[in-house]
């Protein structure tokens, strides 16, 4: 295809810029416009897919058939097979007359299906079915339908990582990608930007009645260094925007506005900063790192075990030291002590003691490994009584008989 071929081209179309990537998919799209082999066009949303199909389908045979554009995201679920394949009348509630879908309609012409990702997965079986044979059936019919259309579809989604999560079938993305053609995103065309801008500025202001609008030359390298995640809809309407607000700027001595960096920066979107959390430096584990990781998860799972063991014989202790004080005599019920936080080992014997002295041989070690989590915490706290007994969730008291048996065995 000759330069002057691929211009005018682009003229007809509407086609704004001279990147390689763009001609090439133009390139592709004329070349496999006279054949009926499917197409499928991936792209960044706003970067001009709906182009190519409408190239393909003028310079093929079917040019004096029907072109339907439909754009699978927008049509709900439950109405998506009504629409591409028809539906009997009651077949459904609302339809009260039989409706022939789009591809009886398109019969010798050419269907662009956008955003066939989105297509939900029973509707792809159904498609495919139609790919392959040129056979569908209307909604509530049992009568297979013959049709003869050239289709095309077009993507923003990566459809290989679709099909390796289940949300669209491998058979039918192969059959759709049998030409593929890629149009490249706006930030991967930066020559084209300003001839894009100057293009949108200037039919903006022709349709309005608007002064022109001029970029200066570090307004220029600005508009080229944004990275556009809208590609080319969003330069668009940046251009229009400009045109409509600024556009009563004149600059003295000329008929245009002239626009610089200052102004620009205010109708640019600031790029917000990578807000990914940084990755964490890689770490191999060792035999001995992970022996020592099992030891400290088993000591901390046994010592919630002997923390919970503890709590159940306090409750029980307490409450049989209850039953006790409620049935002695006045004269034999242990007084209480105001001084009980300074006076730790002067505690006359209790009957809690006496029962936990009588436990069976095998409690010995929990036994053993409370009255070190007491010791433990109790450093931890300064030798603070109250705030270890707050942490374990225990009375004072309760630490001070475990202090006393502690000083009797020594």
């Amino acid at each position: 295809m000759t330069n002057q071929e691929l211009q005018s081209l682009k003229n007809k179309y509407d086609i704004i810029g001279n990147d390689p990537a763009l001609n090439r998919a133009l390139e592709v799209a004329v070349a496999v416009a006279p054949t009926d082999i499917t197409v499928l066009v991936t792209g960044e949303s706003g970067v001009g897919k709906e182009n190519i199909p409408k190239v393909i389908h003028q310079n093929s045979p079917r040019k004096r058939g029907k072109y339907f554009a439909i754009n699978c995201g927008a049509i709900p679920e439950g109405t998506i097979d009504s629409e591409l394949f028809g539906h009997e009348k009651g077949s459904f509630t609302g339809a009260n007359e039989m409706r022939r879908g789009y591809f009886e309609e398109a019969d010798g012409g050419t269907l662009f299906l956008d955003e066939i990702g989105e297509l939900p997965l029973p509707s792809q079986a159904k498609l495919l079915r139609v790919l392959q044979s040129g056979e569908f059936i209307r909604v509530g019919s049992s009568k297979v339908l013959k049709t003869d259309v050239r289709v095309i579809a077009a993507t923003n989604i990566n459809l290989l990582h679709a099909v390796s999560k289940g949300k669209f079938r491998e058979d039918l993305y192969y059959r759709l990608n049998a030409v593929s053609i890629i149009m490249p995103a706006l930030r991967e065309r930066p020559g084209d930007i300003n001839l894009l801008f100057r293009k949108f500025a200037s039919d903006f202001s022709a349709k309005y009645g608007f002064s022109k609008v001029s970029l200066t030359e570090d307004a220029s390298i600005l508009l080229r260094k944004y990275r556009w995640p809208g590609n080319i809809r969003q330069l668009k309407n940046v251009a229009e925007t400009i045109s409509a607000l600024e556009s009563s700027r004149m600059t003295p001595g000329s008929d245009k506005c002239m626009i610089g960096v200052d102004v620009l920066s205010k109708y640019i979107p600031r790029e917000e900063p990578n807000l990914l959390p940084a990755t964490a430096p890689s770490y191999q584990e060792t035999p001995e790192s992970a022996a020592e990781r099992e030891a400290i998860i088993r000591s901390i799972f046994q010592l919630k075990q002997d923390v919970e063991y503890l709590k159940d014989v306090i409750a029980k202790a307490g409450l049989a030291r209850q039953n006790a004080a409620a049935i002695a005599p006045p004269e034999q019920q242990m007084p209480v002590r105001q001084d009980v936080a300074h006076e730790v080992y002067e505690y006359d014997e209790d009957p809690e003691d006496q029962e936990l002295e009588e436990q069976k041989p095998e409690e010995t070690s929990i036994k053993k490994a409370s009255l070190e989590l007491i010791l433990k915490v109790l450093d931890k706290h300064g030798g603070n009584r109250a705030d270890a007994a707050e942490e374990l969730g225990i009375s004072e008291r309760t630490i001070y008989r475990k202090l006393k048996q502690i000083k009797m065995k020594k």
